[in-house]
């Protein structure tokens, strides 16, 4: 007897575009995605909306590939918008409204239409926050959910938005410190490389008609140029290879992450830069959250998730489970040697005092003023570095390129 196959096929949702009357009684007019249109209009009623026309959109499949992305700093305003709007007295939901209406990203728009639709469905702030975790970490959802609970949402949104500013411009000063140094290295390269395919050719040909034994350096540069001209097809390729493997590599294996974060902070000045970035996050976060009366546990699991790297985020870990075990905070950081004695002080005398947050606040604050400081440092001592290596790499190929002339007219 022959045997049936099953086949499961998901169904795809479609994009309708409506007019009907909300529950207030007011005109209103949207989009909403469904599989049907007659689940399109359940939904509609699910929250409270009448439709009175409701029709496929026929251009969302072209308008999708234009939507923006959402992205960091979009939730940043976000917050910032809706601490200012419930500061005001505005409610939340009316909030919401007129904060998608004054968006130009339509992403941002379709989803805080679809937090508003799940808030008027009955769910709370927080629970329609952790639907889109792509967008809202665990840490921004706990604190709002801290918030609901002790009445101060919009007290709760200003710090959210607060820490998340601050957060940015220390990556946005970390990503100052790594680029400049590799954009440096890719343009010395794509230099040398243009030289050796264009320039030292020309060279070749006239060498040629000289009849005699070039020096060393010059042959070496011309030996690479051949090479180059031969097999760059096959060196371009062993460029793809390695950056694909190394992506892969790093995706998935622990091992290879963590040997490379702890490479990365090994380095001469960057390594420290990234150090004290750490400890910036490390701080900021767990001030935040112990502020707003989070449990220490789930503080520390933020702060891990926040550490940017896996040095510090293992450490974290390590001071949950022995503050978990009744282990003062300094005592733990103390063990785990990666933070600054300077630091782990600072952290006792916010315990003895009771006054850890504003202690920690203080502790983010000098670290990221030395991080921005450092990356000054790193730019104005990069600018003469910057000219020595292409000095040495463009000048060395010109000396030689110009050697055996030289050596002919001291011949002649």
């Amino acid at each position: 007897m022959p045997k049936l196959e099953k086949k499961i096929v998901k169904a795809k949702k479609n994009s309708y575009i409506y007019e009907g009357i909300d529950s207030r009684g007011s005109k209103i007019k949207g989009e909403i995605e469904a599989e049907t249109i007659s689940l399109a209009k359940a939904n509609l009623r699910r929250v409270g909306v009448n439709a009175n026309k409701i029709k496929r959109n026929t251009t969302s499949l072209f308008s999708y590939a234009k939507k923006e992305k959402i992205k960091s700093s979009d939730i940043t305003t976000f917050a910032r918008q809706m601490a200012t709007m419930l500061n005001a007295g505005v409610p939340l939901v009316q909030s919401l409204e007129i904060i998608a209406k004054g968006t130009d990203n339509h992403s941002v728009q379709d989803l805080i239409i679809a937090i508003k639709s799940d808030i008027e469905a009955g769910r709370n702030f927080s629970d329609a926050l952790k639907r889109h975790p792509k967008h809202f970490e665990e840490l921004f959802c706990n604190l709002v959910h801290a918030g609901e609970a002790s009445g101060s949402l919009e007290k709760m949104l200003a710090r959210i938005a607060s820490y998340r500013e601050k957060s940015e411009s220390l990556k946005r000063k970390i990503k100052k410190a790594l680029y400049y140094p590799t954009a440096v290295v890719f343009v010395a390269l794509i230099v040398t490389v243009i030289l050796l395919l264009f320039v030292v050719p020309q060279f070749q040909t006239l060498f040629k008609s000289f009849g005699a034994d070039l020096p060393a350096f010059t042959q070496l540069v011309i030996n690479l140029s051949d090479g180059l001209q031969k097999s760059w097809w096959f060196c371009l390729i062993l460029l793809f290879i390695g950056a694909w493997f190394f992506t892969v590599t790093k995706r998935r294996s622990a091992k290879f992450r963590r040997l490379l974060d702890q490479l990365i902070l090994k380095l001469p000045i960057v390594g420290r830069i990234l150090q004290k970035a750490a400890i910036a996050r490390f701080a900021r976060t767990l001030s935040t959250t112990f502020a707003a009366g989070v449990p220490i546990d789930q503080g520390l699991d933020s702060v891990a998730g926040a550490a940017g790297n896996i040095i510090y985020s293992e450490a974290v870990m390590k001071i949950k489970e022995d503050v978990t075990t009744g282990v003062q905070l300094q005592l733990a950081m103390r063990t785990t040697g990666v933070f600054p004695n300077m630091v782990v002080q600072m952290v006792a005398i916010g315990e003895e005092s009771g006054a850890l947050d504003g202690m920690l606040d203080k502790v983010a604050t000098i670290y990221e003023e030395e991080v921005d400081m450092a990356v000054d440092s790193l730019s104005s001592l990069l600018e003469p570095l910057i000219m020595s290596i292409l000095g040495v790499l463009v000048g060395g190929l010109v000396i030689a390129m110009y050697l055996p002339i030289f050596k002919m007219g001291s011949v002649i």
